[in-house]
């Protein structure tokens, strides 16, 4: 691979490759020099230039200074190194939209009916006496006949109209997705040095020579070779498949690669490789991503095969070379891959989403339905006509009256295939999309950014969150308000004078060092606001201290500069202090320790008394400190911080420095500091909607359980006189794990409903925690948790969690990326909001969901009795495309776009077993659709004498419109049109028309849909079966519409726990239905409604199992495969590579969804890799 440098750099890069842009290194020999690791890059580095500080001064950089910023300069660098860019894939044209929308079941099988219908009406059958073919024709006009043909066009119209409906979306979403990932790549930042300043600028503006800093947390955007190091460990496994931490230093391996997690420690890398040249760009590429750069490689292979350019031809080589090594990866997910995957396909798997479990086995059953109803109707009306033509009237089959046949049984199907589209709820995934979409999009303006869509809907089951305190629900501005110095416990900040010369040297040089060199205190960004907080919030706190002492942080570190830090050994959730070493001009040694107090005291021998000399300090000296001075602090909610020293003197020889338990112990104690984090006004209010909603919250920091209580109490997690448990991480442990050392779920599940806060907690008890609240049976309902987190080491919680939450401004990239919704103020408020949204999809989902159904109901039992009677659909196979593509997607459009109350926030979760069908929608499902099928019926087999018209029934094949069925479609269609104002309240509201003014969405569409069925019945003449009404019929058709409405007040009326005998729908999958060994951890995730699917072979609901992400998934792929590694911080292994997503969101779709994902790459989970982004709008 080492060859192949210039192979995906683009033509610029390859005719620069002579003339390097007067650096003394070339592209092709950082990009070598980038592939080694470890030792070999050692080797090389020093063979080649001589150290790190050698690669420097050939890129023309300062190690300290960094570039210089020149505009110049850097449009140099970007032309000779290329820009930290992939270039995405091209996008899907339009018309490649069309044909994938043309690839649905459905369509296919209407256009398949509406060709042959087509070509028989053109077809006229030879000579002979048609009247032998029976009483087939009679009454048809000839101009009549010569009409045939409008039917089988207008049906092809409107698959036409659903086709570039379909298209159209798509390509307006993706347009909107890739306008939104520019934006977001805007916002990707990362800490540089340039002209001697610390500065954050877009990832996308990094470029090679700069010097940029690196701390826990971060996603390597680039890649880099490490200048200095403070205790750096690296995650690779994204690259090397490797899961231990990789320890990074100048003297063992200072390769630093993009798409890399940093998991402790801080340092300095000089930039090396960017966008496609880095190792994430390279894999990347070979991928596909960059598809232009291949195109140009391509165009200068075939130049310079005419030129015979010798050395280009090698490169060419090499790029073939590095194809073929990379290969076998590749291929064997596409080949063999393709093979393990259909295997995989037929194992079963746990349920993801609730609401999508519950939506595939509805979904299941009505199509089984629907399909069963269009069978039997195709078939009586097939036989009806056989025995009335060839038995009753004993005709014989003659070959000229085949064409005539031949079209009845055409106009046969077609009804069949209509009372299938009636009957399957086609608008369902537009319903689901559009309100996920929406929700998405306003969730955004509430401070919610959603990565993964299920999430939205989750949130509103959510019946446990487990909060961080610090920033979450507290307001994250760290202040020093008491401190313990000099003996002395000082309620407020002392004056600089009261505190001796000596403690006072101790107490800058230790805090200006010992807090990484990334935090700081700036100037207000306005005159008169307070001063902005740069890093760490407690080491902010600190450094505000020495401020308050009239002391200045800024001139130690630019006395000491990082690199002169001799050893630092950095805070992580194992030490929970950090330490930092200095060595003096005389050989001596000194350390300075920070960290939770009760931790760092523990290692303290001496302390400084009151005229700043060190005493001796002992296990009852720190007993009192701690109940006269760290409780009484704790118990007023500040968090307490210690700070303390060592000096190893000169003449001893030097520590073991790797030997940390040896090295920070017999400490001195300079000071005890209390630091307050406010609790945010609005969190208490907050706290008391989710109880009120029937959701636990819970707190899981790692602050004193003092700290934690006295918060607790003020946010309301606590109450005084509540029976509930406070418990250290320690303890927790303690209690939860046997002899053995074992966790047993029975004994989380003895603490876990009582517990309300959990203090000094390490992130795998977080962990701990979560996976026992989910795997505990003791409730019927399986609990849903909702888990915020920040840090790196949050991770595993997060991706536990049903929803994960990450702190948008305190959040590491890690917690980031393992997260489903990111908190963009860091706000509990806005988990509340989440909430509010989730249950709002729910709710909109099942109004949908009774809409729906009704006309399904009313529709299929018209279709199929009229057929049955009549031997012809009252509805007709145009109107009922109307009634699906219009209705449906107007009326999904409509009712899933209804705002949020908070009347949401007062009924309890609908817990995963809860139908999406609940009795009282079973009660105004089946009360409408019998008022419907009254009025329906009555006008269908009396009409013509109420309106004193000419009957409809029984007309010839190619019979003009009549008034009567006219009147029957209208007076269907206004009976939908007020059903829909019913349908917007689902537990049984009388008031229909509240805040039906605040849905302008709504009313536009009810209005709009009106306006439409007017021009269909007044000018929609021959293509739409309609004929002309008059004002009189037209006011029948509106008062029976608006029957349904008073109808609906004494539907209400009717108590729901009267009518046992009704029956719930769309229950999530129970656990007992699922056999013991499909529930296992590594089986894949295949839902169990799925599997019923299989068993029934019905084509036309494959893939409904993915049905909430339906008209996105394709779009996410392309947005994220543009930006993983380099701006949200997906590892690699987390590609993902769709082969055949047909998945359509416009009504009459029937999702057909050919899932392949790319996997295995770096034997990386399904689960990891089909996690896709979404932030969503609507198209």
């Amino acid at each position: 691979m080492a060859n192949n440098s210039v192979a995906y750099s683009g033509v610029k890069n390859a005719v620069k490759e002579a003339n390097h842009g007067d650096f003394g290194v070339t592209l092709a020999e950082l990009r070598s020099l980038m592939e080694l690791r470890a030792t070999d890059a050692l080797h090389k580095i020093q063979e080649c230039y001589g150290d790190v500080h050698g690669i420097c001064t050939k890129l023309k950089t300062s190690p300290n200074e960094g570039l210089s910023g020149n505009p110049a300069d850097i449009e140099r660098r970007e032309a000779v190194f290329g820009k930290n860019f992939i270039p995405p894939k091209k996008p899907k044209t339009f018309l490649q939209l069309v044909w994938e929308a043309l690839q649905d079941v459905t369509l296919i099988i209407l256009e398949i009916a509406a060709v042959v219908s087509l070509g028989l009406s053109f077809y006229q059958p030879p000579g002979g006496n048609e009247s032998l073919c029976g009483s087939v024709n009679i009454g048809e006009e000839e101009e009549e006949s010569e009409a045939g043909w409008i039917e089988g066009a207008a049906i092809l119209l409107s698959v036409v109209c659903v086709v570039l409906v379909t298209a159209f979306n798509d390509w307006s979403k993706e347009k909107q997705f890739r306008g939104l990932q520019s934006r977001i790549e805007q916002e990707q930042k990362f800490t540089v040095i340039r002209g001697g300043q610390v500065i954050q600028i877009p990832v996308a503006d990094i470029i090679v020579g700069d010097i940029a800093q690196v701390k826990y947390g971060d996603l390597l955007p680039a890649d880099g070779v490490l200048i200095q190091g403070n205790d750096l460990k690296i995650d690779e496994s994204s690259l090397t498949g490797e899961s231990d931490h990789v320890k990074k230093s100048l003297d063992r391996d200072p390769m630093l690669l993009s798409g890399t997690h940093v998991m402790e420690g801080s340092g300095r890398m000089v930039v090396t490789a960017v966008g496609v040249n880095s190792q994430t760009g390279i894999i990347f590429t070979l991928l596909g991503a960059g598809g232009d750069e291949e195109e140009k490689e391509k165009e200068k292979e075939k130049k310079d095969k005419k030129n015979g350019a010798v050395e280009n031809r090698n490169k060419a080589k090499a790029q073939d070379g590095a194809a073929m090594e990379m290969q076998p990866l590749k291929s064997e997910d596409g080949g063999d891959g393709d093979e393990k995957d259909k295997k995989r396909a037929n194992l079963p798997k746990k349920e993801k989403s609730v609401l999508q479990g519950k939506l595939t086995k509805l979904a299941v059953q009505i199509g089984k339905a629907g399909l069963l109803m269009s069978a039997i109707t195709v078939i009586i009306l097939v036989l009806y006509f056989v025995i009335d033509t060839f038995w009753v009237q004993k005709r014989p089959w003659l070959a000229e009256c085949t064409p005539i046949y031949i079209q009845y049984f055409v106009k046969f199907f077609i009804i069949g295939v209509t009372v299938l589209v009636v009957a399957v709820p086609e608008g369902l995934p537009l319903a689901v999309t559009i309100s996920l979409a929406y929700s998405v999009k306003k969730m955004m303006k509430d401070n919610n950014l959603v990565r993964h869509l299920d999430a939205c809907e989750t949130m509103g089951n959510a019946t446990a969150i487990c909060s961080d305190k610090t920033g979450t629900l507290t307001m994250n501005r760290m202040t020093v308000v008491q401190a313990y110095i000099n003996e002395k416990h000082y309620k407020k900040i002392p004056e600089p004078e009261a505190i001796p010369e000596k403690t006072m040297a101790y107490l800058v040089t230790g805090i200006s060092v010992n807090c990484a060199y990334t935090s700081k205190i700036l100037p207000p960004e306005k005159e008169g606001g307070l001063p902005r907080h740069v890093g760490n919030k407690t080491e902010c706190a600190l450094l505000g201290l020495l401020l308050d002492l009239k002391r200045d942080y800024q001139d130690v570190r630019n006395e000491i500069p990082e690199e002169d830090l001799y050893k630092v050994y950095t805070f992580n959730s194992v030490r929970k202090s950090m330490s930092t070493v200095l060595k003096n001009s005389d050989g001596s040694f000194r350390i300075f320790s920070k960290g939770a107090s009760e931790i760092v005291l523990k290692k303290c021998f001496k302390i400084l008394s009151a005229n700043g000399e060190p005493k001796v300090f002992r296990p009852r000296d720190r007993d009192d400190i701690v109940k006269t001075v760290i409780e009484p602090m704790a118990s007023e909610g500040l968090r307490t911080i210690c700070l303390a020293f060592r000096d190893f003197p000169a003449g001893e020889p030097e520590p073991e420095w790797d030997n940390e338990n040896d090295i920070v112990t017999g400490l001195t104690c300079i000071a005890v500091v209390g630091i307050e984090d406010p609790v945010r006004p609005e969190v208490p209010d907050a706290i008391k909607k989710c109880q009120r909603a029937g959701i636990t919250v819970r707190m899981v920091t790692g602050d004193n359980i003092n700290t934690a209580r006295a918060i607790a109490l003020k946010c309301g997690i606590l109450n005084p006189g509540e029976d509930f448990l406070c418990l250290e991480g320690k303890d927790f442990n303690r209690r939860i794990r046997n002899e053995k050392g074992e966790i047993e779920q029975e004994r989380i599940d003895k603490i876990w409903p009582k517990l309300r806060v959990l203090a000094r907690s390490s992130p795998t008890d977080k962990h701990t925690l979560v996976k026992g609240i989910i795997d505990s049976t003791i409730f019927e309902q399986r609990q849903v948790v909702a888990v915020t987190g920040d840090g790196t080491n949050d991770g595993p919680a997060l991706k536990k969690a049903d929803v994960g939450f990450a702190m948008g401004i305190a959040g590491t990239d890690v917690a980031k990326e393992a997260s489903d919704i990111i908190l963009t103020d860091d706000n509990f408020t806005s988990i509340v909001k989440a909430v509010m949204w989730g249950r709002n999809v729910y709710d909109s989902i099942s109004k949908f969901l009774q809409f729906q159904l009704t006309v399904n109901v009313v529709a299929v039992i018209v279709a199929f009795t009229g057929a049955c009677i009549t031997q012809d659909s009252p509805l007709k196979a145009v109107q009922m495309l109307w009634v699906n593509l219009i209705m449906d997607t107007l009326a999904s459009l409509a009712l899933a776009t209804e705002p949020p109350t908070e009347a949401l926030l007062l009924r309890k979760p609908y817990g995963r077993n809860k139908p999406l069908i609940s009795r009282t929608m079973m009660k105004n499902i089946l009360g409408h659709a019998f008022y419907q099928l009254v009025v329906v019926f009555t006008l269908l087999f009396a009409g013509e004498r109420i309106f004193d018209i000419d009957s409809g029934r029984n007309a010839p094949l190619h019979a003009p419109p009549s008034e009567h069925y006219t009147i029957v479609f209208n007076t269907f269609v206004m009976m939908q049109l007020f059903n829909e104002i019913n349908a917007r309240k689902i537990h049984g509201e009388r008031n229909v028309f509240e805040g039906i003014f605040n849905n302008a969405i709504f009313c536009s569409i009810v209005l709009g849909t009106f306006v439409v069925q007017i021009i269909i019945v007044q000018f929609g003449g021959k293509p739409f079966s309609c004929s002309e009404l008059s004002i009189e019929q037209w006011l029948w058709s509106i008062f029976l519409g608006m029957g349904t409405l008073l109808w609906g007040q004494l539907i209400s009326t009717i108590p729901t726990s009267r009518l046992k005998f009704l029956k719930e729908a769309g229950h999530g999958t129970q656990k007992e239905e699922i056999p013991e060994e499909e529930l296992a951890e590594d089986v894949e995730e295949i839902d169990h409604a799925e599997r019923e699917l299989r068993r029934g072979q019905i084509l036309w609901f494959r893939g409904l199992n993915r049905i909430q992400t339906q008209a996105f998934i394709e779009l996410f792929h392309k947005v994220e495969s543009s930006r993983l590694f380099f701006l949200r911080g997906l590892r690699t292994g987390g590609t993902v590579s769709t082969k055949d997503f047909n998945v359509k969101a416009v009504s009459l779709h029937i999702l057909c969804l050919h899932p392949f994902v790319y996997r295995g790459m770096f034997k990386i989970k399904r689960e990891n890799c089909c996690k896709f982004s979404s932030i969503c709008l609507l198209g």
